[in-house]
């Protein structure tokens, strides 16, 4: 194995690596802040588990570095085979979602504080409070228009693989059917049809999730089909 095909099977790896970081850094943060999320009072509960809602929002953080990093390593390969599809992935899968998941990051920690005037404060800005919370816990738009932001970024990343055979033809196929209703489900998300965590919503997004897992296990275990040549 020539020096070029050691760098891309580490690549490869390395990829594989950060999704799977990537997936079990978003079901974390999702069980860390379960509790708080389905509480009848979210401040309240959040007052009494500060440390939860922080690990939470740090698992958030984990998840979108690690995903950001995923177009950084595959933009060299990437762009060789079509650099428009390449620096489309990095912006939509690393600048723009890297964006929404550190926001999303500082949303959660505002919570702690917010938590802390409420319990002080007491009933007299109980609502007001509340209205704000549930703002910064759930935003639902910044959650549907996270799911647009992926598919898009998403698409591109699997139509390059698709062209240019990386890996499988069905896995990369595979990635762009489930692209359809992970797509949907963002897009009804964003009409308040339903929110982004609902079981409706979730099960539109399992088709994509269980890809990404496969395709993590595949290029770890298999790497890239074929590497372009400088």
């Amino acid at each position: 194995m020539n020096t070029q095909n050691k760098t891309y099977r580490k690549t490869a790896i390395i990829v594989g690596i950060l999704y799977i970081i990537g997936t079990l850094s978003g079901i974390l943060s999702l069980v860390f802040s379960d509790l708080s999320r389905n509480a009848e009072n979210t401040l309240l509960q959040i007052s009494a588990n500060e440390n939860q809602i922080i690990i939470a929002a740090l698992f958030v953080l984990t998840m979108g570095l690690a995903l950001v990093m995923v177009p950084v390593m595959m933009y060299p390969i990437l762009k060789k085979h079509n650099p428009v599809l390449a620096l489309g992935y990095v912006i939509f899968r690393g600048a723009l979602e890297g964006a929404t998941n550190i926001l999303i990051t500082i949303s959660w920690l505002l919570l702690v504080p917010l938590s802390r005037a409420y319990v002080e404060f007491g009933a007299g800005d109980a609502a007001l409070l509340e209205f704000f919370a549930t703002t910064l816990f759930e935003g639902e738009e910044i959650g549907a228009m996270l799911n647009i932001v992926f598919s898009l970024g998403a698409a591109m990343f699997y139509t390059a693989l698709f062209q240019a055979k990386l890996v499988p033809r069905w896995l990369s196929g595979w990635g762009l059917l489930s692209l359809i209703s992970y797509f949907t489900a963002g897009l009804l998300g964003l009409f308040g049809v339903f929110g982004p965590l609902s079981s409706t919503s979730v099960a539109m997004q399992l088709p994509l999730a269980l890809q990404e897992m496969v395709l993590a296990v595949w290029l770890i275990s298999k790497g890239f089909n074929s590497v372009p040549e400088n």
